[in-house]
């Protein structure tokens, strides 16, 4: 049974950092394309980042510059840097692995107060 947990979401002021942290079991991400997404309050869900097994990396334009995308194959576990955080940030983030599905966490949430 594939399990994403995500950690590491909270309260944190405009121009501020979190990381997230999404543990992963069941399903190795070293295999997969593994991505984040967000879904700001009354509005769709998007892909902010993606990053393929090779490495090849997206990123949503207007996170571009400020967030990072990584995995630790190690500890079966990847990560959202979010730096220099804006209101306009606020969501609910979750992190997805795509396999022959696309397997989703049950979300963080991420507020950043001006």
């Amino acid at each position: 049974q594939v399990q994403l947990v995500e950690s590491g979401g909270g309260l944190v002021q405009a121009g501020g950092s979190l990381r997230l942290s999404c543990a992963a079991s069941g399903i190795a991400v070293s295999d997969h394309a593994i991505s984040w997404y967000r879904q700001p309050p009354g509005m769709s869900r998007e892909m902010v980042a993606d990053i393929t097994v090779g490495g090849d990396t997206y990123y949503l334009n207007s996170v571009k510059g400020r967030f990072i995308i990584s995995r630790d194959n190690a500890k079966n576990t990847m990560y959202l840097q979010m730096d220099s955080l804006k209101p306009e940030d606020t969501a609910t983030y979750y992190c997805a692995v795509q396999s022959w599905q696309i397997y989703l966490g049950r979300g963080t949430q991420v507020t950043v107060s001006s």
